[in-house]
């Protein structure tokens, strides 16, 4: 294992006062930050909602209390337009390490899982963006999700320079597909095909269950190869392989373990500005009960 180095990072961290934009400011203040990062804490003001400019102005001062006393710089500033355009733009403009909102704002419809602005900014913007749910109670693990796929190593190497809380434990999960059984094969035979259903046979069990050893073979070898590449950077983990849906999985075990952060790689937007977020990166965002740092594809990367 080699010493842990702990990369300098600007983050943008918007807030509007809200119990999770003041969780948001609670967890940058937990991370490990080296003294030569930077924080700018962002409020925004809707023209039409001239009313909340104290509000706002209050929110900041808030945020910046909650943040005395780390190392690095930290500077506020009151845009004013639409929230989500307003970030998105000047997340271009000074390009962050990593932008920080909370789930869902103060305007926020009882049993809405995600905020308007936070879907948007998840969704289109460049960045990295984590997602952080009230109550925060620290990190006690952190949970990286791979799938083998040059977004998931993305992920994994932008973990292994993330600063992460020191005593946070770090596992790395991969799930498996379900093994489908020769009994449901021949259920979901189509009905009227002039071919018989397959009947379901000795051979044909046999023949399942030396697949679900090739995955799980497979699986053990990604998550040993991830495992290793986070210990380059001095970061320790555990591995974990589960098989069933992605998403069911990824999140029960994160309720069961008490992981207060999910990491996921996904792929950036293209040439054509539609919605591009993975279907497992959304529904990570949407209905995990833990934070989420959804990594964006593209040439981001700590240095």
């Amino acid at each position: 294992m080699v010493a842990r180095t702990i990369h300098e990072m600007n983050l943008i961290l918007a807030v509007d006062g809200s119990e999770h934009s003041a969780s948001a400011a609670r967890m940058v203040r937990d991370l490990h930050l080296p003294r030569e990062s930077s924080i700018t804490v962002l409020a925004v003001l809707m023209p039409r909602n001239a009313s909340e400019h104290a509000g706002l102005e209050r929110a900041l001062t808030d945020t910046k209390e909650i943040l005395r006393g780390i190392k690095p710089s930290v500077k506020t500033e009151l845009l004013t337009g639409y929230p989500a355009e307003q970030i998105s733009e000047y997340a271009a403009e000074h390009v962050p390490d990593l932008i920080v909102l909370g789930a869902k704002g103060r305007r926020a419809t009882l049993g809405i899982l995600l905020g308007g602005v936070v879907q948007q900014i998840v969704e289109y913007a460049d960045d990295p963006v984590l997602v952080v749910r009230a109550p925060y109670e620290g990190i006690q693990r952190v949970l990286l999700v791979t799938d083998g796929s040059i977004h998931s190593q993305r992920a994994a190497s932008y973990l292994g320079k993330f600063p992460v809380p020191d005593l946070a434990e770090v596992h790395v999960l991969h799930v498996l597909p379900p093994v489908p059984s020769p009994v449901l094969i021949a259920r979901s035979w189509p009905a009227g095909s002039e071919t018989m259903a397959p009947v379901p046979t000795y051979e044909s069990e046999e023949m399942l269950a030396k697949q679900a050893e090739e995955e799980e073979s497979q699986g053990e070898t990604l998550l040993a190869e991830t495992v290793a590449e986070l210990g380059n950077y001095g970061l320790e983990a555990q591995s974990v392989l589960l098989r069933g849906d992605a998403a069911t999985e990824i999140i029960q075990y994160a309720n069961e373990n008490q992981v207060g952060l999910i990491v996921a790689g996904s792929r950036g937007l293209s040439q054509m500005r539609r919605l591009l977020l993975g279907s497992l990166s959304r529904k990570l965002v949407h209905y995990a009960g833990c934070s989420v740092l959804i990594v964006k594809g593209g040439e981001h990367e700590l240095v």
